[in-house]
Order: C-alpha cells, then structure tokens, then sequence
C-alpha cells in the first residue's frame, strides 16, 4: 500500500482563471492525499480546496497540513464546505509562531471586513495544532515537517507510508547568494525532507532569466529545482508553484528547460503539476 495525491490547485501568489491557464489550471495550492485504507490529508488550503471540499463526505476527522500562511495557501479555507457543517472534526496543523497562536493568524481572514462571519461562527469543530519539531502520524502515514527558506513562517513537509515517500515544499528557495553545488546536503534549505522521496513537488516559479530579478522572493528558478531534486535524489519531480503570470505554454517552456537540465539522469523527467493530476506511489 501506498500513497496517491491528487492536485486541486497549483498555482502560485494569485488564482489565474482564463483561457491562457486552462491546462494547468488557475487554482492556487491545495493536494489531496490518500491512502488504500480510506486515510486522507491535505496539503494547503488555496482556493483548490474550494472544490475539494464540494464534493468530500467523510465519517472521520479532516486533517489540512499548511505549509505557511500567505494568502494562496489559506485563501480557500473560508470555503471549504466541510468547515460549515456541524459534526465535522476539522484540524489544521501549520507552523508555529513565538507572536501568536495559529488560530489567531488564521482567525485574520474570517473577520470583517474581510469576510463577513468570524471563526469562531463556523458550525464545525475546529482544532489547530502548532506543528511539532519531532516526526508524528495522522491517518497511518508518518509526517517530517522541517522550515524551509520563504518569507514568513514556512514549512516543507515529508509524507512516508510502507517504504514510500513523498516531499511537498511548494514555495522554497533553497540557495540564497551561494552555488548549490559548493554546500553539503545539510547546509540545503529543505534537503533531509526530500532526500530519496519518490515523489518531489516543488517551487519552480520562475524561469532562470526571471529569477536574476527576483532573488530573495522565496521562490526558486526552474535551474534551482532541477539542481535541488537531483542533489537530493529523488526519483520523479513535480513543478509546482506556477507563476501568475505564466501562459500554459510559459510552464511548457519550464518542462522542456527543465527536462533539458535533467538529461542523463535515470530516473523520470520532470513534469509540470496541473489540476486534476494524480500521483501514485509504489
């Protein structure tokens, strides 16, 4: 038994619906995870989970993993329809802060005027967690969440079941101001959560001449995710994290970049992320 991820939303800082997005989609981040036996997660709550949620009925608690707090990756929490029915166990595990609480920094985006009901409204029972330092299991599967190089509180996180691993680091500049292949792997930003995965989704926002313009934004070039996967080993990387202002045929441009840089490798060239997408695990 392994895992499956499905993907409601990929996109990064801003939804971008439109004729230009239709194949990889507008949504921003949210991946659904499962397991045979029934266990779910998910990964982020961007407007993706918008969807998700339309259509989820479970008997048994939801648990929603956030990597940070920016606005594409809670903005969909407010309409997630299993937070609006009474009986439903929701938890919501995300970084720590020594400022305030994760519910307070949550509780920001369901107050007026930003939005017309309080937290505190939601028929739901909610509970937040700080996520722990030490390595903990929901639903049967094994979590690693470790901080990662992004403005802001930001974790990446490592899901482990039966063998098989995935690692999800959507916003993520791994180097900042050094050359990747001049550091030992401890020394690379988010490394021991990828090392060996055999799924890697991670931030590829930019093109190499974008990012010359955009270093220190937490985001990584298509060069700096293909160099992070291949330093850390892994056997299938996902472009994530899609620019806002990137056409469908600008990520087809970071595919093909990306699979030039990977030549010679043995394992699977990368591919791009796109709503509707499912991975399975060995």
């Amino acid at each position: 038994m392994g895992l499956r991820a499905r993907i409601w939303g990929c996109r990064g800082s801003l939804p971008t619906p439109g004729e230009a997005t239709v194949r990889y989609g507008g949504n921003t981040p949210c991946v659904e995870i499962r397991t045979s036996d029934g266990g779910m997660l998910i990964l982020d709550a961007g407007t993706g989970i918008k969807q998700l949620g339309a259509g989820l009925e479970r008997d048994g608690p939801v648990h929603v993993l956030l990597t940070h707090l920016h606005l594409d990756h809670v903005e969909g929490l407010r309409f997630f329809a299993p937070l609006w029915r009474a009986g439903v166990e929701l938890h919501i595990w995300g970084p720590p802060s020594p400022l305030h609480t994760l519910e307070e920094r949550i509780a920001r985006a369901f107050s007026p005027p930003l939005f017309p009901l309080e937290l505190a409204d939601t028929p739901a029972s909610v509970t937040f967690h700080d996520v722990p330092h030490e390595t903990w299991e929901v639903e049967g599967v094994r979590i690693d969440a470790q901080p990662v190089s992004h403005p802001g509180p930001t974790l990446g996180y490592r899901l482990s079941l039966n063998g098989s691993a995935l690692a999800y680091i959507p916003d993520h500049e791994p180097v900042l101001g050094v050359e990747m292949a001049d550091l030992a792997p401890e020394w690379i930003s988010g490394h021991a959560l990828a090392e060996d995965v055999d799924v890697l989704f991670h931030d590829c926002q930019f093109s190499e001449a974008e990012y010359l313009s955009r270093v220190g934004w937490g985001h990584s070039s298509v060069a700096h995710a293909v160099e992070f996967a291949q330093r850390s080993e892994v056997e299938r990387l996902v472009l994530f994290h899609h620019d806002p202002d990137h056409s469908d045929d600008a990520v087809d441009d970071l595919v093909q970049r990306a699979r030039e840089l990977w030549d010679g490798a043995s394992t699977e060239p990368p591919v791009a992320a796109c709503e509707g997408m499912t991975v399975e695990l060995p």
